[in-house]
């Protein structure tokens, strides 16, 4: 098994990008995806909150009416990320012993579970960064067989080159994510996403 992941500065696509692992024959049990979720962009009933990572009560309506692992959309927090919708195991491994709380539990879980998974610890903080700034992270646990062809359609879905999006965030003097910083704010987020679409050729 290996873990191939992405980052996407488009939730469609990252949406999209699981529909097409799903579809390759990757088991939604082995696709996480983890969404930045400042102001409420994939609720569709924030009352209905679902009770952690992957339980998804009140956000199947988020993917599209997919089915799959994303109708199984849940609610939680991720100190310095913020509010996100995530399911998956990567997202059930980050909140650790407090999946089924709605917020909290996850603090550094996230760069824990993606450097327990394989990925390199430096390309962990640049993929928690990216959600932080808006992002969303699609990860897979895959057959070493299907590695490739997962990898391709990360790719062909317009995942982040994360070395570039490592050299952007260090002209801003970041070195690595921090749990303890404060959350993008919804204007910050959306200026970086205003950011990188103009970015886009």
């Amino acid at each position: 098994m290996r873990t191939v992941t992405g980052l996407f500065d488009d939730y469609e696509a990252a949406r999209d990008a699981v529909s097409d692992l799903e579809a390759a024959g990757v088991p939604s049990d082995d696709i996480s995806i983890v969404a930045n979720n400042t102001g409420d962009w994939y609720s569709t009933d924030t009352s209905n909150a679902a009770e952690g990572a992957g339980a998804g009560a009140g956000l199947g309506a988020a993917g599209g009416g997919v089915v799959g692992l994303l109708t199984g959309l849940g609610l939680m927090a991720i100190p310095g990320v913020g509010p996100v919708v995530a399911a998956g195991w990567l997202a059930s491994t980050a909140a650790g012993a407090a999946a089924g709380a709605v917020a909290g539990g996850a603090a550094g879980g996230l760069i824990g579970a993606l450097t327990d998974s394989g990925v390199d610890e430096q390309e962990a903080h640049v993929y928690a960064e990216g959600v932080r700034r808006g992002g969303t992270l699609v990860t897979a646990r895959v057959e070493d067989s299907l590695g490739p062809q997962a990898e391709a359609i990360l790719r062909q879905r317009d995942s982040v080159d994360t070395a570039a999006r490592r050299s952007i965030y260090a002209q801003e003097g970041w070195t690595r994510f921090d749990e303890n910083a404060d959350p993008y704010t919804l204007d910050q987020v959306e200026r970086e996403r205003q950011r990188y679409r103009s970015m886009m050729p």
